[in-house]
This record gives C-alpha cells, sequence and structure tokens, in this order.
C-alpha cells in the first residue's frame, strides 16, 4: 500500500539520515558532562565563559540572566545582550574547534544532539552540559539545574513560578472535559513518523490532558504502518513537520488525498485532522510552550481551530 511504500524511503536519503537523527533513544533528564578528557570539568567559577549551542539555549540563558561567550548561528532572534558574540555554528553542527578557541567553562546544549555531538566536544577538550528540551517539564527541570549550577536560583524560581501559575489556569480551563485520544505524524521530506509522549509535540499533547495513541518506554519517534495506525482509532491527528516544511507538508497532502486508507480513520472522517504551525510546534520545547498549549486547548477541547483540508492543499501544490 502507498502509504507503506513511502515510509520505506526512511530506509534511503535525506529521510533516513533525519529520521535516524530523531529516532535516536537518548537520555531524557539535564546533566553535566560525564566521559570528557582527564582534567575537563563542567565546573562554575566566577569567570564562568559560557557558550550557548542552540537557540532554545540561548533563550533560557537570557532569562537566567547569564552572560556568554559564544552562541549559536541561528535564524531565531538573539537577545540584545549576546548579539555581536562569536557565533560557533548550528546547534546541529556547531564547530569544536572555534568554540575550543572561547577557552569555554561550559558549553550548554539540547540533549537530543549529544549522541552525534559529544565526541566532537571530547575530542575538542571542552566541557559541556546537556539539558534536557524534550518536554515542558524537562526544560524546567534543568532550568532549576542551571540556577542552582550559576546561582541564579531567583530567576529560575521566578521562571518555575510562572510555569506553575500558566499549568493551574489551563488545567482548570478543561476540567470537566472530555480527554481525546491523539495521533501526532511528524512529516519529513517524503516520509511521516509518529510521535510518542517522549518527543516535545507529543509530551505537549499529554500535558494538554489528551492521550497520545503511539506509545514507547524509550523512542521519541516511531513508524508504524498505517493498519496499525487505524487501529489506535484516534479522535484527533495532528500534523507537524521537521526540517524543508514546505516540502513536508506537501507529502502530506498527497499522502492523504491519495492513499485511500485514511478515508477509514474516524479522525479524517469527522474533520478533526489539523496542521501546526513549525515555528510553535518544533523539536525543542522553548518558552512559546504556553501558545502551544492554548492551539492545543482550541482544537483538542473548543473546536475553534480550522482542521485541515488535504484536498484544498493538494489542489494548491500542483496548480
Amino acid at each position: 500500500m502507498k502509504s507503506d511504500i513511502v515510509k520505506k524511503l526512511l530506509s534511503g536519503g535525506l529521510a533516513c539520515v533525519m529520521a535516524l537523527s530523531l529516532t535516536a533513544c537518548v537520555d531524557q533528564h539535564p546533566e553535566e558532562s560525564g566521559d570528557v578528557p582527564a582534567g575537563v570539568t563542567a565546573s562554575v567559577s566566577e569567570e564562568a565563559r559560557i557558550v550557548a549551542t542552540s537557540n532554545a539555549t540561548l533563550q533560557i540563558c537570557d532569562r537566567l540572566g547569564l552572560d556568554l561567550v559564544g552562541i549559536p548561528t541561528t535564524t531565531g532572534s538573539v537577545p540584545e545582550r549576546y548579539q555581536g558574540l562569536p557565533e560557533i555554528g548550528t546547534a546541529m553542527a556547531p564547530d569544536a574547534e572555534q568554540i575550543a578557541l572561547l577557552e569555554p567553562t561550559d558549553v550548554i546544549g539540547p540533549d537530543t544532539l549529544a549522541e552525534t555531538i559529544e565526541p566532537t566536544y571530547q575530542a575538542a577538550g571542552v566541557p559541556y552540559t546537556w539539558i534536557d528540551l524534550q518536554s515542558v517539564q524537562g526544560m524546567y527541570d534543568s532550568i532549576t539545574m542551571l540556577g542552582e549550577k550559576y546561582g541564579v536560583e531567583d530567576s529560575a524560581d521566578a521562571l518555575i513560578a510562572e510555569y506553575e501559575e500558566t499549568m493551574a489556569e489551563f488545567e482548570k480551563a478543561i476540567k470537566g472535559k472530555e480527554h481525546p485520544t491523539v495521533l501526532v505524524l511528524m512529516g519529513l521530506p517524503g516520509a511521516y513518523i509518529e510521535c510518542t509522549p517522549n518527543s516535545y509535540v507529543g509530551s505537549l499533547v499529554e500535558l494538554a490532558g489528551a492521550v497520545n495513541v503511539a506509545q514507547d518506554d524509550f523512542m521519541n519517534f516511531v513508524s508504524w504502518n498505517t493498519e496499525e495506525l487505524l487501529e489506535l482509532d484516534p479522535d484527533v491527528i495532528l500534523l507537524t513537520v521537521h526540517g524543508l516544511p514546505d516540502l513536508a507538508m506537501e507529502m502530506f497532502a498527497e499522502e492523504f488525498t491519495t492513499n485511500d486508507i485514511w478515508k477509514h480513520f474516524r479522525a479524517v472522517q469527522e474533520g478533526q485532522v489539523y496542521q501546526l504551525d513549525y515555528n510553535t510546534f518544533g523539536m525543542s520545547c522553548t518558552f512559546d510552550w504556553p501558545e502551544a498549549l492554548e492551539i492545543l486547548k482550541e482544537i483538542l477541547y473548543d473546536g475553534t481551530y480550522a482542521s485541515y483540508d488535504a484536498e484544498a492543499a493538494h489542489i494548491e501544490n500542483n496548480t
């Protein structure tokens, strides 16, 4: 069947590279560097020289009031306090040699990239700290850890208080409402995979009080065939993307209009398929999570969010 043929693309080409990096099993707890070269530690001193390697990490450091000596090359906004600082490359491919020249006492980045990047840090002899940005709770656990590490507990506590207040208001707003089951599909160029609660978007679904039907104890993403997905019978299907969003959404439009099996999904029959904005529902948790949660509230409980029109998207893509 067409879905299975499409998903076999995960075994080759660009989709394979992206899927392998996405489905890598990583430690989901923030921690300091472990197996580093002798004499290399992520120690803290009055002369801390910190490098942030992702935009999400950059925003956390800014909210905590931490000074940096290096920032990532990013298309996202850079806080004024960090503008003009040396750039060390993208989050996916930081330049370890450039980082080493900055003589950092700590290099902070998301733990989803640990498996591929840690060896280069070790070879360059730089200390590092991985933080968990795969869920809202993970981000705030990381904020607590960094607050204690750098003596900015007050700033960390203020951020955590904001989180708790937001969640209390959200839980009050959905109290007594029926919690739907949800399938989250993440589009890649030419293929798609399913988000488990271990992924950021998957964790947001459960934070919103819904039930994520794609469950796995360890993996962030899984690749199940459409027959298996049909048996899960989700109330709602959410579409998100990772990398090359236009191409990924074109793939979804093609898939939902040409693969007949989707017509048998109750969520499709009832118009309960929704496209999520790539900038709000990305790979890592950011301080935009309350906005993402509000969108999920509109989709899952209020019925005020526009559903996805695969036919219209397919026509637009072919004109």
